[in-house]
C-alpha cells in the first residue's frame, strides 16, 4: 500500500468558511498529525475523507479507493462516545458486529479487558476517559487498516492519554496500517507522528515530515534592537513585549550561520501553530 489516504485540492465552501484547496497523503505504516486553532478546517477535511460531508471539488482516496467501498477498513474515532447512552458497553459489541463484516467479537473482549472497561456497565456512566477507551476498543475490534482520530485525546489526563499513543504506536506495527489523528495537544502529536499537516483558516500552512520540521524551525528570544538586525525573510512571525521579543525563525542553519551570536532554541509544533496563529507577521 503506497497511501493510506491521498487528499488533492480538496474545497468545501460553507460561506462563512471554506476549505481552499488542501492536499495531503499518508503513506502505509506512518502517522499524519492535522493540527490547527479551532474552526481551522481539520473536522471538515476528515468529514469530507469519510463522505459524511459532501465536498465541492477535488479528490479524495482512502486505501487506494474512492467513494464508500473503502470505508468498511477504517476505523473512525470521534471527539465524543457515538453510542447510546442506555447501551451496556458489552452491547456496543453485538450491535456494530451487525455493522462490520470484519468485527471481532473475541478482539473487542480482549481490548475491555485491556482498557478496565466494565462490560456490564451502561455508556452513560462511563467517565470521558473511559468512553474514550471504548471507542477505541470498537474502531480497531473491527480490525481497520487505517484508524482515523478526530480530537480524540482531547479533555483526557496525562497518564490515559499516554496510554492510548501507545496502542496507536501498536496498530503501526503492521506496514499495511496508518493513521489521521487530529489534535490540539500538539505534544501528543510530537511523541508519534511522522507527518504533520498544519491547517490555518483552512488552508494548508505547513506541510511535511515532523522531524523535518522541527529540524528546520527554531524559536528566538532577544531585544528588539536584535530582532531588527535579523533578515526578514527568515522571520515567519514574531511577537514583542515590554522587555523583549520572540521569533519564529525559518532555515535554522542559514540563521545560525548569519548570525551566530543570537542563541536559537528549538521550536515546538505549538509555536509553529502560535506564531503564525497569533504572531506579528514579519
Amino acid at each position: 500500500m503506497e497511501y493510506a489516504v491521498k487528499i488533492d485540492h480538496l474545497c468545501k465552501d460553507f460561506g462563512s468558511f471554506s476549505l481552499k484547496d488542501v492536499s495531503l497523503a499518508i503513506p502505509g505504516g506512518t502517522i499524519l498529525g492535522l493540527i490547527g486553532e479551532n474552526g481551522a478546517g481539520k473536522s471538515t477535511v476528515i468529514k469530507c475523507l469519510l463522505g459524511i460531508l459532501r465536498r465541492d471539488s477535488g479528490e479524495v482516496s482512502v486505501l487506494g479507493q474512492e467513494g464508500e467501498a473503502a470505508l468498511t477498513e477504517v476505523g473512525y474515532v470521534p471527539d465524543e462516545c457515538p453510542f447510546s447512552d442506555a447501551l451496556r458497553v458489552k452491547q456496543v459489541g453485538k450491535f456494530l458486529g451487525g455493522v462490520f463484516p470484519g468485527w471481532d467479537e473475541t478482539l473487542f473482549g480482549h481490548y475491555l479487558e485491556k482498557f478496565d472497561l466494565p462490560a456490564e456497565k451502561k455508556v452513560k456512566e462511563l467517565s470521558r476517559g473511559m468512553k474514550m477507551k471504548l471507542s477505541i476498543a470498537a474502531a480497531l475490534a473491527h480490525r481497520p487498516k487505517l484508524l482515523v482520530l478526530d480530537e480524540a485525546t482531547s479533555g483526557l489526563d496525562p497518564v490515559i492519554r499516554d496510554e492510548i499513543l501507545d496502542e496507536f504506536l501498536a496498530f503501526l506495527s503492521d506496514e499495511d496500517h496508518a493513521i489521521l489523528i487530529s489534535s490540539h495537544i500538539t505534544s501528543d502529536l510530537e511523541k508519534i507522528c511522522d507527518w504533520v499537516v498544519y491547517l490555518h483558516r483552512g488552508e494548508v500552512t505547513v506541510s511535511g515530515a515532523k522531524d523535518e520540521l522541527l529540524d528546520n524551525y527554531g524559536k528566538l528570544s532577544c531585544s528588539r534592537a536584535d530582532l531588527s538586525r535579523v533578515e526578514p525573510a527568515l522571520v515567519v512571525g514574531k511577537r514583542t513585549g515590554e522587555f523583549g521579543c520572540q521569533a519564529l525563525i525559518r532555515d535554522r542553519a542559514v540563521f545560525q550561520q548569519a548570525y551566530p551570536d543570537l542563541p536559537l532554541d528549538p521550536a515546538s509544533l505549538e509555536d509553529l501553530m502560535i506564531f503564525t496563529t497569533r504572531g506579528d507577521r514579519a
